[in-house]
């Protein structure tokens, strides 16, 4: 990861210093760095002996940081991994412009690596997120979502970026097709566990091991799965409270939903759904030889469901 870490800053740089400030501040913000890692971590599983995994893990960092500076202004989000949001700091235009800036140096990166199949996973991937995010505007202050519609923004919004970052690992080092449909099918699966307990988090974490606002969801008008689950189960009073604020994006009445979720075990659904997913990831793996990197692999899809954070 040190060596992704200076692929990324070395093609962060640009002539224009405002791009290098917001890039800097975003880049530098933490976060887990979930995607790249994958990418090296699949990479490393098959055997791979090159450096090329390491520009690939820097583009699926950078396709992911500017789906963040777009999602925090779509949202209009302040806080982020504990920091003020780019918007927040540096203004709307900013955030969108460096956002599509990072967006079309990570395809001149992709052309670099000189592989059709890559370009097209990853052109692929980034249509695919687009589409998510504008189904996910769709859906905003609509208490009438499906959980399938709410699953098919995770696919789109969350997982698909997931399953390109190991589909990809897999393929840089001359994996088989089955080979790679299993390591896509493991991005896929962790992508959709994260985005599960993400969303239980806004109902049970805490601001400062989340790094935002609790309530935030509920906030924008977001119906997710524990409230797509409180609707379908709660009483007539609880379901018509969780659809006023889902219509009105009010998160005023956030202690009396948040007792209701737990009450109705709308957290325990979400959650149970989240470690199906985990379940599925490890069970993915197991074509994989022995290795340091398939036993991280592992872990993490453990992680994704036992963290606070």
């Amino acid at each position: 990861m040190d060596a992704v870490n200076t692929v990324i800053r070395v093609k962060l740089q640009s002539e224009v210093p405002l791009v290098n400030q917001v890039g800097e501040y975003i880049i530098n913000a933490g976060g887990k760095r979930i995607r790249p890692v994958l990418a090296v971590l699949f990479a490393n599983a098959h055997g791979y002996q090159g450096t090329a995994h390491h520009n690939l893990a820097a583009i699926i960092e950078f396709i992911h940081t500017a789906t963040l500076l777009h999602d925090d202004v779509v949202d209009e989000s302040s806080l982020r991994r504990g920091r003020k949001t780019a918007n927040a700091l540096f203004g709307n235009a900013a955030s969108v412009l460096v956002g599509d800036f990072l967006y079309t140096r990570s395809f001149q990166m992709m052309v670099e690596l000189q592989s059709m199949r890559i370009m097209e996973i990853l052109a692929d991937a980034t249509n695919i997120i687009a589409e998510g995010e504008v189904l996910q505007l769709l859906n905003m202050h609509d208490p009438d979502v499906t959980e399938e519609r709410y699953l098919q923004v995770i696919r789109s919004k969350t997982a698909k970026l997931f399953e390109a970052a190991t589909g990809l690992g897999a393929l840089i080092a001359g994996a088989n097709e089955a080979e790679i449909e299993a390591a896509a099918e493991y991005g896929r699966s962790l992508g959709t566990a994260f985005q599960l307990i993400d969303d239980v988090l806004d109902y049970s974490g805490n601001a400062a091991d989340i790094g935002k606002n609790v309530g935030d969801d509920l906030r924008e008008g977001k119906p997710t799965l524990p409230l797509i689950y409180l609707m379908r189960h709660g009483t007539e009073h609880q379901c018509e409270l969780v659809r006023q604020c889902i219509e009105n994006g009010d998160s005023s009445k956030f202690d009396e939903i948040l007792s209701a979720i737990t009450e109705s075990g709308a957290l325990a659904y979400s959650r149970a759904q989240a470690e199906q997913a985990s379940d599925r990831a490890i069970q993915a793996l197991t074509h994989l030889p022995e290795s340091d990197y398939k036993d991280s692999l592992i872990q993490l899809a453990r992680f994704s469901i036992d963290r606070n954070h």
